[in-house]
């Protein structure tokens, strides 16, 4: 009769449990159905590896490898438990029930044991670097839910232990040391104890065993520990092609009412998975240059607002619209519709807040450098930066909302095509001054390997001019045919692009793409990453048919191919500097090295935080143009981790960082002690006397 009680009470709270456990994942579903539909590309193969690769082998939590180790032991410990609490459930039904695996069963018993015990550890450890080490990228929220997981883990991994070994008292079992060895320990110690004391305890411990199963299962949707539901989910529908490519707007489109994203419910649903995926690790907000520099702007903070409220309003609009569960799974044009009528008469008449103002602060838009140390660090794939765009160009495009210096670099771009207004007549005088350099426009030569995008910094910039210089110096010596637009030449549009204005960077990539293709261009080298990256990456949507290199891999090339042999001394010891739209943009990082181990005298220092984990200069994403007005300046805190090498040089491959460092140094007062120069500098003086 007893068994029959404790069978019928399992059945009731399993299907409430059950219930629950569904309602909120679906909830959370149609949450993520009231974005917009989008294109997806197949593209299996990538996507397989990407969960191979970052779901099942946790490739990314490995960045920090005792966060790693843990994570692994737990993610890998609940599938194996899994199996386990299938027959836990039936032992509480059937006295001494186990799984007929005959003589095998014993090496069943050793890996869940072993496995409990480390999962027990794993917690324990976790709860250490939480509460006792306080690693600082935890210590962001302070709500209880953190501390409800360790003790609900170790509660469930604890019990298991105590409910076998209190299981072998009630059978009169011997404690099995081998096979069964934690389980074993709890049954010696309490070995004097009756059979009926035991089965009492058993009993006890099953249904704690059970009520945390079942609590952390409805627990689990609506908590942070939903990334454990979605995360293989986000992996696998991330977009695929090269990292942080902006998604295009099509200005042609005569239903659009707006450009951006001012409402929640305006992203794509791909982009809302990314909100319930987050796992709330802190890796992203503890490696963002703004964040760390003492800006609002928090990348992880940023997420868990946007699935707050999207699970607000989600809430909300699903509740009063009758219309949501039957058609939750259409996604016509007219569903779509219907649904954001429902959102905007619902959030009208209940005043919810507003994506950007009241949830997100245009300070957190602006701060943002585009660097991608967020989405580089983050282990179930979420992309923070194109979020943070959409709502710039909202911002932008359909408030015309913006900060002044943001509104000046339109400005001057759309009538001179440079970011400080100067006559674009005189792009091309950079070549003055250099008697020694040959620079020809493609309408002084007959034909031409090479197209020098020179870029409005390396035309206009009194600075990078001198790495233009170089870098033609290189090219006379290799004997590389090469020509320049010269005047016709335009601002390339990726600031533009990054701060919000998608108009006016697809009107100079058309104007671009028509003189490449006026010249028929078939090579294009660079000496900016960012005029790099959007022409390699991003021009082709438009119409772009040519091969793009950075200075640095044409420089490497000609090394290689022995059309240019460093050979005089450079005795400077650089601390290399890479730049973001480079390295976790395009993944260049040894081949600088390279080059600089090339170079006779050199010696390369290493910053603590390199290649993946470079820390950003604080000049992208449109900031080389605004002021910083919160915190410290991002160039100065890269400068001093640059300084503390004690190097003789900062070595860049970037206009843009060459500048922020430039100014980094004359901030410390060190610019008479430590040189700042681009790799074709340091290259060309190991070519001339």
């Amino acid at each position: 009769m007893l068994g029959f009680i404790n069978f019928l009470a399992f059945l009731a709270i399993t299907g409430y449990a059950v219930y629950l456990f569904v309602h909120l994942v679906y909830s959370r579903y149609l949450f993520v159905k009231l974005g917009k539909k989008a294109a997806f590309e197949p593209s299996l193969k990538e996507r397989i590896y990407a969960v191979l690769v970052n779901g099942l082998g946790q490739r990314k939590l490995f960045k920090d490898k005792k966060s790693g180790y843990m994570h692994l032991i737990l993610f890998y410990g609940f599938f194996i438990i899994q199996i386990g609490l299938i027959e836990i459930t039936i032992k509480g039904f059937i006295k001494g029930y186990e799984f007929p695996f005959g003589e095998a069963h014993k090496y069943f018993s050793f890996l869940q044991e072993w496995t409990t015990f480390l999962m027990l550890s794993a917690v324990i450890y976790g709860f250490y670097r939480r509460y006792g080490e306080k690693l600082k990228r935890l210590q962001w929220k302070r709500d209880g839910k953190a501390a409800f997981v360790y003790i609900a883990l170790a509660t469930l991994t604890l019990s298991i232990l105590l409910l076998l070994g209190f299981e072998k008292v009630m059978l009169g079992h011997h404690p099995d040391f081998i096979y069964a060895p934690f389980s074993g320990v709890i049954a010696f110690a309490f070995s004097g104890i009756s059979t009926t004391a035991g089965t009492v305890w058993f009993y006890a411990f099953w249904w704690v065993h059970m009520l945390t199963v079942f609590s952390f299962m409805v627990f689990v949707p609506q908590s942070k520990q939903a990334h454990e539901l979605f995360a293989m989910f986000n992996i696998f529908f991330k977009k695929v092609g090269p990292v942080g490519k902006l998604r295009k707007i099509d200005f042609d489109d005569e239903e659009a009412e707006e450009y951006g994203v001012g409402k929640i419910e305006n992203f794509t649903q791909m982009q809302l998975i990314d909100l319930y995926a987050c796992a709330e690790c802190g890796r992203c907000t503890n490696m963002c240059p703004a964040s760390g520099t003492g800006k609002t702007l928090s990348p992880m903070d940023l997420i868990v607002k946007m699935r707050d409220h999207l699970t607000d309003k989600g809430a909300v609009v699903t509740s009063r619209n009758p219309w949501v569960p039957g058609f939750a799974f259409k996604n016509t044009r007219a569903n779509q519709l219907a649904m954001q009528a429902a959102s905007q008469e619902v959030a009208a008449a209940i005043a919810l807040p507003s994506l950007i103002g009241d949830v997100i602060t245009e300070e957190e838009i602006w701060a943002c450098t585009t660097c991608r140390n967020c989405e580089d660090q983050c282990p179930v794939a979420n992309e923070h930066v194109d979020k943070i765009v959409d709502m710039r160009r909202y911002l932008v495009l359909t408030e015309g909302n913006m900060p002044h210096e943001a509104t000046r670099y339109f400005q001057n771009i759309e009538r001179q095509s440079n970011p400080w207004g100067i006559n674009r007549k005189e792009r091309i005088k950079w070549r003055e001054g250099r008697e020694d350099i040959v620079v020809p426009t493609v309408d002084e030569v007959e034909d031409f390997e090479y197209l020098f995008f020179v870029g409005s910094m390396g035309s206009f910039d009194n600075r990078s001019q001198k790495i233009s210089q170089s870098f033609a110096k290189i090219l006379n010596l290799a004997g590389v045919k090469f020509a320049i637009l010269g005047n016709e030449e335009r601002n390339s549009g990726d600031t533009a692009r990054r701060m919000g204005n998608e108009f006016l960077f697809q009107q100079l990539c058309q104007e671009n793409i028509a003189s490449f293709q006026a010249y028929n261009v078939k090579k294009i080298v660079t000496i900016c990453p960012h005029t790099y990256n959007t022409f390699k990456h991003e021009y082709p949507e438009f119409g772009l048919h040519a091969e793009v290199y950075h200075h640095t891999e044409l420089i490497f090339k000609l090394i290689q191919e022995g059309r240019i042999k460093p050979t005089y001394e450079v005795q400077e010891a650089i601390a290399y500097h890479d730049s973001c739209y480079i390295g976790r943009y395009n993944n260049i990082y040894d081949i600088p090295r390279q080059i600089l181990q090339f170079i006779p005298g050199v010696n390369v220092l290493e910053m603590e935080r390199n290649k993946q984990d470079a820390m950003c200069c604080g000049a992208g994403g449109g900031n080389m143009w605004m002021e910083e007005t919160q915190g410290k300046r991002v160039n100065i805190e890269r400068t001093e981790q640059a300084l503390r090498l004690g190097p003789t040089t900062i070595g860049s491959n970037c206009p843009y960082c060459l500048t922020m460092l430039s100014d980094g140094t004359k901030a410390k007062e060190v610019e008479n002690q430590v040189k700042t120069l681009d790799i074709a500098e340091i290259v060309e003086r190991s070519l001339v006397s």
